[in-house]
């Protein structure tokens, strides 16, 4: 194994057998990597090393060493690609748990990452606004950052929200959840990097007028589930009617069938943000 304070794990047999063209990559059994991997962090654990999990992409490794000129059928290269991994993540602290535990938050990361990575590279690719000079993207990001905060605080008081937002893109649909959870004292405690992918996405519809939506759902305390949202046209946020909303619930995505609607589950218009939902450059 290739050890540089990080261990980089494969998730799935496709990728495992993608390594396997590397004669120096000597496993021949997927199972038996993941127990072998799984031996040698019990052992570090053991010895009292602090280890952490990265997500090894046979295609990123590929990629990393023609880029550096590295030979990749070599354990240097993967433990210097294995490294880097530690920075640029994701990446998990392993604590004594199982590797099966590890591989679905690890592929989530990768997931939000890949999708925060795109719609900023879209967003900086924009450029400035030809008649007001203003950064397009940048601009748009703080619109999202303002209209994200203010549907969180507008929302009825309850014990957990759910925020989803799609954007219309190529090649396919960018989708970003945020899920915020209230404490005790009343507070919304957020995942930092999930609110950071859902800006970005946000930010991206506003700023390209993409077709796409946006979705928050209450869970309160003593009452039933809340369900609103809005479009997004041209720029704008526009409020969604409850029979709207309604019927994107209760319509099956993909066949356009009916669907049953959840028990106690409210569907309403969403309230007032008290903010302009025009994107950057609109008006000029």
């Amino acid at each position: 194994m290739e050890i540089a304070g990080t261990v980089g794990l494969i998730t799935d047999e496709q990728d495992f057998r993608a390594m396997q063209q590397y004669s120096t990559f000597t496993f021949n059994d997927f199972a038996v990597y993941l127990t072998a991997l799984e031996a040698l962090l019990r052992n570090r654990e053991a010895e009292g090393i602090h280890m952490q999990v990265a997500l090894f992409d046979p295609q990123e490794f590929a990629d990393f060493c023609a880029s550096a000129g590295l030979d990749p059928d070599s354990p240097d290269s993967r433990a210097r690609y294995t490294a880097r991994l530690a920075t640029t993540g994701p990446a998990l602290p392993h604590t004594g748990q199982a590797l099966a535990d590890l591989i679905p938050p690890l592929i989530k990361g990768a997931l939000r990452q890949a999708t925060w990575e795109y719609a900023s590279a879209v967003l900086a690719r924009l450029g400035a606004c030809t008649v007001c000079g203003k950064d397009i993207g940048q601009a748009a990001y703080a619109r999202a950052s303002a209209l994200l905060a203010r549907i969180l605080d507008t929302a009825q008081q309850g014990l957990s929200h759910l925020v989803v937002c799609s954007v219309a893109a190529e090649p396919e649909t960018v989708t970003a959840v945020l899920r915020a959870d209230t404490d005790p004292e009343g507070a919304i405690r957020l995942d930092e990097a999930a609110a950071l992918e859902f800006t970005a996405v946000l930010a991206l519809g506003l700023a390209t007028g993409s077709a796409g939506g946006l979705v928050m759902r209450t869970t309160p305390r003593s009452a039933p589930d809340q369900v609103y949202g809005w479009r997004m046209r041209m720029g704008d946020l526009e409020t969604l009617t409850a029979s709207e909303v309604f019927d994107a619930y209760c319509t099956d995505a993909e066949s356009g069938s009916l669907i049953s609607p959840e028990p106690d589950v409210d569907y309403c218009p969403p309230p007032d943000l008290g903010l302009d939902t025009t994107s950057p450059g609109d008006g000029h």
